[in-house]
Order: structure tokens, then sequence, then C-alpha cells
């Protein structure tokens, strides 16, 4: 007798059976895992791998810091000396320091910009806006205290000083503060300043930064390590803010915005939170 052939109504019943789950699972498949859960999924995965990237960097800082790394505590220290000595030597060059870390570039008066910032944004419409910066600017704050009492750092102690200030050092909360907000306000501000200008906030936002934290060590309450954790620390509360921003525009629409035009290049618009029809291009200004 010949042996059955795999052409035998029964094998291909046996086939049919076995295939019907497989093909089951074709057609529920994509229903089941694409479309907008599985864009979303998508986009926290990478908000979430994105922001621990940038975290990186103060999370490194932090471990030296707190195993005491010597050549970080040799900068630290090289550099306070020698700024200390500087003031020392000039008292005039203290109260111009004094000017602008406690009035200029003091949190308090950064903080009273955004806040006029958010008003403005919801005044003016930009209501998702508003919220981006008061949230990244008030998480900010939190933040920074928070990592101030998980670290409790002491701040220098150098003979005859010319400054003192409260609480811990690491990270520092002016340096912190600085980045945070400027980043705020030129994220939001980019859209409306001509294309021509822009490099002159972006100066403008650096000098700030680089500026308070200067005077911070300089005048003897802060280490280098410490701004430099305020700046790593304040990236990533921006960054993940940003990208959590950046996903709600994707969701409506609007194309991603290039750094160099603003978060929201559409706040020049009557209605900066319109939803843009199928397929229209984002403006740039």
């Amino acid at each position: 007798m010949a042996p059955p052939t795999g052409s035998s109504p029964r094998r291909a019943a046996l086939r049919d059976r076995l295939r019907r789950p497989l093909r089951h699972a074709q057609r529920h498949l994509p229903a089941r895992y694409g479309g907008p859960d599985a864009t979303f999924a998508a986009r926290l995965l990478l908000t979430t791998a994105a922001t621990a990237v940038v975290s990186v960097p103060f999370a490194v800082a932090l471990v030296l810091v707190e195993s005491g790394w010597p050549p970080l505590l040799r900068l630290d220290r090289a550099t306070a000396e020698r700024l200390h000595a500087t003031a020392l030597e000039h008292p005039g060059w203290v109260r111009v320091l004094d000017f602008l870390t406690g009035v200029v570039w003091d949190p308090v008066t950064l903080r009273v910009l955004v806040a006029l910032l958010v008003v403005w944004l919801a005044v003016r419409g930009a209501r998702r806006l508003a919220v981006w910066a008061a949230v990244t600017a008030g998480g900010s704050a939190l933040i920074g205290y928070l990592a101030k009492l998980a670290v409790e750092r002491a701040r220098p102690h150098l003979p005859d000083p010319v400054a003192h200030a409260p609480g811990y050092s690491f990270p520092s909360g002016h340096a912190m503060t600085a980045f945070t907000s400027c980043a705020v306000l030129l994220l939001v501000l980019l859209p409306l300043v001509p294309r021509a200008w822009r490099p002159l906030p972006w100066a403008l936002a650096v000098l700030t930064v680089v500026g308070v934290s200067y005077t911070r060590v300089a005048l003897g309450v802060h280490w280098v390590s410490d701004v430099i954790g305020g700046w790593l620390l304040g990236l990533a509360t921006v960054t993940a803010t940003t990208l959590v921003f950046e996903a709600w525009r994707a969701d409506t629409g609007r194309q991603r915005a290039a750094v160099t035009d603003g978060l929201e290049p559409e706040l020049t618009d009557p209605d900066p939170e319109a939803v843009p029809p199928a397929g229209a291009p984002t403006r740039h200004r």
C-alpha cells in the first residue's frame, strides 16, 4: 500500500486546525497592539530612556561627591581658596557679586519672571504651555530641595568668610534655578524673537547660568561640583518635562519643533493650541 500523501483530506484538515490559532492571532494582533496604545507605549519608553540617559551625568556627579573622589575634592578646594583670596583683596568686587546673586540672579527674581510668564501664557490661550512652565519650575525647586536633604553636603568653611548661606550645599539651588528658569524662558519665548536676533537670548541665558554659578563659588558658599550638579539636575528636569510636552504635540498632530524654534512655534498664532488640520505643516518663524 502506498503511504498517505500530504494532500489527503485528513492531513489537510489537521493542518487547518493547527493554523487556525495563528490566523486568529494575526487578525487580532494589530487591533490589540497597534494604533494609539502602541504609539503611547513607544513614546513612554522613549521618554523614560531619554530621561534616564540625561540623568546619568548627575548620578555620576552625585557618586563622586558622596565618595569623596580625590581629584574632585582637590578641584573644589583649590578653586574655593583661589577665589576666596581674590574676594578678600577686593571688597568692592564682593559687593558687586552680592548684588548679582542676591538681586539680579536671585532664585526669587527668576521664579517671579517664570510666574509672570505662566500668567501671560494662560491669558494668551497657551494653557498647556503654561502648565509645562509651572511644572518645570516648581518641580525643579522641589527636586533640588529633596536632593539637598538626601546628600546633606556641608558648605565650604573658609577663614574670614565674605558671605554666608543657610542649608546644605549640593546641588546648588541658585545654579539649578538659573538653568531651569532660563530654559523655560528660552523655550517659551523664542518664537516671539526674530530668527536673526535669537543668538542674543541664548547668550543672555548662558551668561545668567554661568554668572550666577560663578558668584556662588566666588563668595565661598558653594563648591564647583555643587554648581555642576545643579546644572545637570536642571538639565534632567527640563528634558523630562519637555519630552512629555512633545508627546502631547505629537498626539495633537503637530510636528516636532526644533530647539531653535522654541517649544511651541505656534505661540504667535491667534489660537496657539488650536488642533491643526490633518496634514497641515507646522509653521516655523
